[in-house]
């Protein structure tokens, strides 16, 4: 793969929370040392909507009452606009570190343009040695499908969900392809980097607004788990996710999930598969749908993404993902309920200098319910990344 797009690449997933060699701006600080890091990016899109079926969970735009169907939009892509400060320095052998973030926005829908209020998406301490592992508390990005998002290209462009202006941000291929792992207080213990491979374990905050709302309570931590295996010009992933919602004093859900994700480069050229499975799960966040009553809904989705590096230094890339969701033993099933969610994306990604990328892609998304509706919509998203 291009130098430059790998250093775009890497500094996406720095300032998502994950270990990069690539710094940002270094200030030494005394004991501490300083990496300012962060990015910009700004997309025009245009969304085209064919179909005006409800479908409870439905990602595909649609036209409005009066039968207008586009909508316009600029706005950040996938990952919003970020400013990240992080500190390190070693103490009594112990390599000692904070991160903390905040993500502005480029637009909004208020009357004056300045009412949106800014995510704040990081807040997490670490300590440890390469010889026994290392700790992180606080808040980042969930275990459970977190390396799907990292390796999405369109982390560096916009993906699905174009068809509202003044968003912090788009789906790129959440809900089509992979369930979001949200940013959740944790506490995790990373083993030492073993000859490429690492295991992660952590409990959670069960962020229970997002796991059923109207939930009583959470009887226990959710439960996250990693393995990777890094073999030099790719990486082999699996995870999982086991949580507890009560949504009344009786009726208790076990929400679990697991994947299966590979990332191989070869040469100009990148390959990424991946998959997942749920019982209780859900679609697009985690639980969301994914139980009636008393009785859990079975996902399961994936996506598959391949790139090529022109010799312009421009990387190519297509992909195709698609969320399903069950319904639940026994329920009535002819229902406006989400069955299907899926995704084309074709992108250009140009890294204009070092640090600035240009962006152009096309989404084509379909959403299918239950009952046999069905909506489909397109986008064209142009803009530009600037990673420092």
């Amino acid at each position: 793969m291009n130098k430059k797009i790998s250093a775009a690449v890497a500094s996406a997933a720095l300032v998502l929370g994950a270990t990069s060699a690539n710094a940002g701006i270094i200030i030494p600080a005394g004991e501490w040392t300083l990496d300012v890091n962060g990015n910009v990016n700004v997309y025009a899109s245009v969304n085209n909507a064919d179909d005006t079926a409800t479908i409870t969970g439905g990602l595909a735009g649609t036209q409005e009452s009066g039968g207008e169907d586009k909508e316009f939009s600029i706005g950040t892509g996938l990952l919003p606009a970020w400013l990240g400060f992080t500190g390190t320095t070693r103490q009594n052998d112990v390599d000692v570190s904070f991160t903390i973030s905040m993500q502005p926005n480029v637009s909004d829908n208020s009357t004056a343009g300045d009412s949106k209020t800014p995510l704040f998406r990081q807040a997490f301490l670490t300590f440890g040695d390469k010889s026994w592992g290392s700790v992180k508390m606080g808040k980042d990005l969930g275990l459970f499908s977190g390396q799907a998002i990292l390796h999405d290209m369109t982390l560096l462009g916009a993906g699905g969900g174009v068809d509202q202006s003044g968003q912090s941000t788009t789906l790129g291929g959440i809900g089509s392809g992979y369930v979001y792992p949200a940013w959740r207080g944790q506490v995790a213990y990373t083993t030492p980097n073993m000859n490429g491979f690492t295991a992660t374990v952590a409990i959670t905050n069960p962020n229970g607004g997002g796991l059923g709302a109207g939930s009583v309570k959470q009887d226990r931590f959710g439960l996250e788990g990693q393995v990777m295996y890094d073999f030099g010009n790719g990486k082999v992933w699996a995870s999982g996710a086991s949580y507890k919602v009560n949504t009344s004093t009786t009726v208790q859900h076990d929400v679990t999930g697991m994947d299966v994700g590979v990332n191989f480069n070869a040469g100009n050229a990148g390959l990424t598969a991946y998959y997942y499975s749920g019982d209780g799960l859900g679609a697009t966040h985690l639980g969301y749908l994914g139980y009636t009553g008393a009785k859990e809904r079975d996902s399961d989705g994936g996506y598959i993404q391949g790139t090529y590096v022109i010799p312009t230094g421009t990387k190519l890339g297509v992909a195709y993902g698609v969320s399903k969701l069950d319904c639940a033993s026994g329920e009535t099933c002819q229902t406006t309920l989400l069955e299907e969610n899926s995704r084309w994306t074709v992108g250009a990604y140009h890294p204009l200098t070092k640090h600035l990328n240009l962006v152009a892609e096309f989404n084509a998304m379909q959403s299918d319910s239950q009952d046999g509706s069905e909506n489909k919509s397109d986008s064209v998203s142009l803009g530009a990344i600037l990673f420092f």
